[in-house]
Formats: structure tokens, sequence, C-alpha cells
């Protein structure tokens, strides 16, 4: 599918919370994205292998396999190649820690503010060049959690 600017980027929306995951597919759909669900971690594993999306929006605290689960059983190198957002209610500074040193780009707690969401799933598709580097986006981090 494409839209008049181009081809639409496939979006996989993680969470086991009904409501939560047909709100953000809504919206991510509403916004021009191909929003895919997966209900936990280990579904959500075998939709990246079949969808190859070109980003993630992760729920943390699921059943079977949460999303800290995920982000390792991805790997570093193959987190950061499926840009991730973790939505989530969890907002401990030892969780955004955990989170992005897993390889997720993002972090946002719930509740939140649907342009917040809009925004950030536009930053994670953004290309490479115009991107900030880990070490940069880890050094903000730091300095926020200090």
């Amino acid at each position: 599918m494409a839209t008049a600017e181009g081809p639409r980027h496939r979006v996989l929306v993680v969470d086991d919370d009904r409501a939560i995951l047909e709100l953000v597919c809504t919206r991510l759909t509403l916004a021009g994205y191909d929003a895919y669900s997966a209900r936990n971690g280990v579904e959500a594993l075998q939709r990246i292998e079949t969808l190859r999306p070109k980003a993630m929006v992760l729920d943390l605290n699921m059943p079977q396999l949460d999303g800290f689960g995920v982000l390792t059983s991805l790997g570093r190198e193959r987190a950061l190649k499926t840009p991730t957002l973790v939505l989530t209610a969890r907002h401990a500074a030892a969780d955004v820690q955990t989170a992005i040193g897993l390889g997720a780009r993002d972090y946002l707690a719930k509740p939140f503010k649907d342009q917040q969401l809009l925004m950030r799933v536009a930053r994670l598709l953004r290309p490479r060049a115009e991107r900030r580097t880990l070490e940069e986006s880890m050094d903000d981090l730091e300095k926020l959690l200090a």
C-alpha cells in the first residue's frame, strides 16, 4: 500500500490490553501507517519475523513474555534495526534505563496524548541521517535521570 507521499510504514503494536491495542492501532492507521497488533511477547516475536515492521510500539507488562523479554530475544543489534517505542505504565528510572539498554529507542509512559504517540513514532521512522546517535540519546537520558 502507498500514500500520495510514498509507501506506508508497517508498525507493530504489542500490548495485552485490548483497549490500548485498539486505540494505538486506530490512531496509527488514521495517521497513515499500516498498524498490526500482537497481544503478548511470543506473538510479537512471530509477527516481527513475518511482517518485518519498520517500527514497534511495545508494552512492558504482558503475559507469556514481557517487553523486556521481547527486546532481549531480539538482541540489541536486531532491536536497533526495528526501532522500538516502549509504551507502558511503568515509569521508574530503572525501567527506562533497562529498556534503552536493551535497544529500545524511545520510552513513553501511559497515560499518553495522541500527539505525543504520533510524534514519537514519526521520530522512530526518520532516516538514519536525520536521527541522533544512540550515544547522544543515552547521554541525554542519563542527564535526565541524574
